[in-house]
């Protein structure tokens, strides 16, 4: 049998991919620090595939140059690929490292950089657990971007002379509210979907599915609390509180928006890869976004009109939106297509922060 590292000019080489360091001399794979058991056939694949990375390895190659002698089917073929992509964290429908020609075998798509020599493995990676860390954050970052972005739309639009305050100053309280409250539900969306990929490191193809129910359940959990807590606040302070504000459903909604963008932009062809995410989150966003005021519930726009309902001395006016719309004033069909542009925000912004961590931790 002949293998990769069986040659003389490679002998001595390792080849750098993503966070992973391939030791030809040693046969060993590397993840940092941590060393990655493989079988010797597994490992003699890995090693086809990155030394001759971003050629088409056909299978009768694999068969060839890993099983030699052996007789074997595709399905030991298929189980070693498979294999690979789990110690890897990748994902077939959309990988990173190997990806499948259909009918006719595999190519390794990473970039790889080869080192010569011998040196100790790469201590600098970051643990699993600040990995995860980084993901929480960064994704959570975009609800605050996403907040930013609705804040500044609404204050500038509920910014009028009439309503006697400052254009400056209802920008400020709208856009402080936004950044919160979109924070706020990213973190609890983010939480869940950080626990899905720690979940998942060991079988990637789980990902997507535990990744909606984390988002779903992060969402539910922060919304209805920050409802319950705002609830809670007004009651104190003012002896009143407005009915039917955003809280756990729509996070939920906005939740399974998020988690469903990956879905979703994995389909979309036309767009550069790195952007599907986004596109994805924000044609979810946009639908969840229009169905939650239709269903009864309330984002942003809608939980604004019932504050100024609930307070009748209230400065907020909602009408202003009218002009947006060719006049018609704040009603469903108003909050509706306001809701759809909020969720087309949120599901963009969170989802692409999102999915950049991702890419960013296992590059």
């Amino acid at each position: 049998m002949s293998s990769p590292d069986s040659h003389p000019e490679t002998a001595d080489f390792r080849y750098r991919f993503g966070p992973f360091e391939l030791d030809v001399a040693d046969r060993q794979l590397w993840q940092g620090s941590k060393r990655l058991d493989l079988s010797a056939r597994y490992l003699d694949a890995l090693m086809l595939m990155v030394k001759d990375h971003s050629r088409l390895i056909e299978k009768e190659r694999f068969f060839d140059q890993v099983w030699g002698d052996v007789v074997v089917s595709d399905s030991a073929l298929s189980q070693c690929i498979k294999e690979l992509r789990r110690t890897l964290d990748d994902n077939a429908s959309d990988p990173r490292y190997i990806q499948t020609v259909p009918r006719q075998g595999y190519r390794f798509v990473a970039d790889v950089a080869v080192v010569s020599g011998r040196t100790l493995p790469l201590q600098h990676e970051s643990s699993d657990t600040v990995r995860a860390l980084q993901l929480w954050a960064t994704g959570s970052l975009g609800g605050a971007m996403a907040g930013l972005i609705g804040g500044l739309l609404y204050g500038f639009s509920l910014s009028t002379p009439e309503a006697g305050i400052g254009t400056l100053s209802t920008l400020l309280v709208l856009v402080g509210l936004n950044v919160v409250v979109g924070l706020t539900g990213a973190v609890g969306i983010c939480a869940g979907m950080t626990g899905a990929w720690w979940l998942s490191k060991k079988s990637p193809e789980r990902y997507r599915s535990l990744s909606l129910i984390g988002a779903v359940m992060g969402g539910l959990f922060v919304g209805s609390a920050a409802n319950m807590l705002g609830v809670d606040a007004f009651n104190l302070l003012l002896g009143r509180a407005p009915t039917g504000i955003t809280g756990g459903l729509e996070g939920a909604g906005l939740g399974a928006a998020v988690a469903l963008g990956a879905l979703l932009g994995s389909k979309l062809d036309a767009v550069p890869k790195h952007w599907r995410d986004v596109a994805g989150g924000a044609l979810a966003g946009a639908a969840i976004g229009i169905v939650i005021p239709l269903s009864g519930g309330h984002l942003m726009g809608g939980s604004l009109k019932l504050l100024a309902e609930s307070f009748q001395e209230s400065q907020l006016r909602l009408d202003t939106f009218a002009s947006l719309f060719g006049g018609i004033p704040f009603g469903p069909l108003t909050e509706a297509a306001l809701a759809g542009l909020e969720g087309l925000i949120y599901g963009a912004c969170v989802a692409g922060a999102f999915a950049w961590a991702r890419r960013t931790i296992s590059a």
